[in-house]
């Protein structure tokens, strides 16, 4: 299966991919440059922004290089909701999706990708708590539909990891190791789970995003004709399409732009933050 051209806007870093359900509408970002966009119009910042989920049908929270805050897409406002990282100068925000209990995950890095220099939190009830810290790319965040686990990785260290959630939506055990891909030509990018529970990973590199069944084996990928595949994200009539950002980093057009394909499989629909 090979991915189409959805957008042919250039980002030097597309990320953060969300289907927001009750406005049927893509958003995405571009780090590099700042910006949010969508097909309507493109938003600019004055820091990097990098990751959202929706509050509601005008507000998107939006992780930004030194704050998470609510954006009105009516009017363009911003309220800071709390700070994240505001005191280290070196990191900048990355990957992040909603969790099912209307909490927030975001991970940082370091702008230079500085070993160990980021973490991952979780933004709850009004309180950002890290959960998991050394992290030198921070991405793959995702949950099953079942509530029990949530997805991470570490792109440098090649491995997406799996964490036992409780009852509330936190942590509970060590991380395991569900794909090893140390070694590999490509890393580790952004996921989304779909709703039969299998994990779908763009990959760095690689020109692809790749399904994982939910014991870890490779069942299918879908290619993408440029190099570095960044996030996934499903939506479209029936949520079977599935969008997919990318990064130039030195590859040649279409690199940079935003991609589609009808994979005809179901996936979640992306969960509403709860402030």
């Amino acid at each position: 299966m090979t991915a189409t051209v959805y957008d042919a806007t250039p980002c030097a870093l597309g990320e953060g991919a969300l289907w927001h359900p009750e406005r049927g509408e893509l958003f995405w970002f571009d780090i590099l440059g700042n910006r949010l966009l969508s097909r309507a119009r493109t938003w600019t910042f004055d820091e990097h922004v990098s990751a959202a989920g929706w509050i509601d049908r005008d507000t998107l929270l939006i992780a930004a290089e030194t704050a998470l805050f609510a954006f009105d897409l009516s009017d363009g406002t911003r309220r800071n909701l709390c700070a994240l990282e505001a005191d280290i100068a070196r990191t900048r925000s990355n990957d992040g999706r909603a969790d099912p209990w209307g909490g927030f995950w975001i991970g940082t890095m370091g702008k230079r990708a500085e070993p160990g220099a980021g973490a991952i939190y979780r933004y709850a009830r009004g309180e950002l708590r890290r959960l998991f810290g050394g992290i030198t790319i921070s991405n793959a965040i995702s949950f099953t539909p079942d509530r029990r686990a949530a997805y991470y990785t570490d792109t440098r260290e090649g491995q997406i990891l799996r964490v036992a959630l409780d009852e509330e939506g936190w942590p509970r055990g060590a991380p395991e190791v569900f794909v090893d891909a140390r070694g590999a030509a490509w890393g580790p990018d952004g996921a989304v789970v779909d709703a039969e529970g299998c994990l779908w990973n763009a990959q760095w590199g690689a020109g692809r995003v790749a399904r994982y069944s939910p014991d870890g084996a490779l069942l299918a990928t879908v290619e993408v004709p440029t190099p570095h595949t960044t996030c996934p994200a499903f939506g479209g009539a029936g949520l079977t399409t599935l969008f997919v950002t990318t990064a130039i980093s030195g590859a040649k057009p279409p690199a940079g732009q935003t991609f589609t394909a009808d994979v005809g499989i179901k996936g979640q629909a992306e969960h509403r933050v709860l402030l």
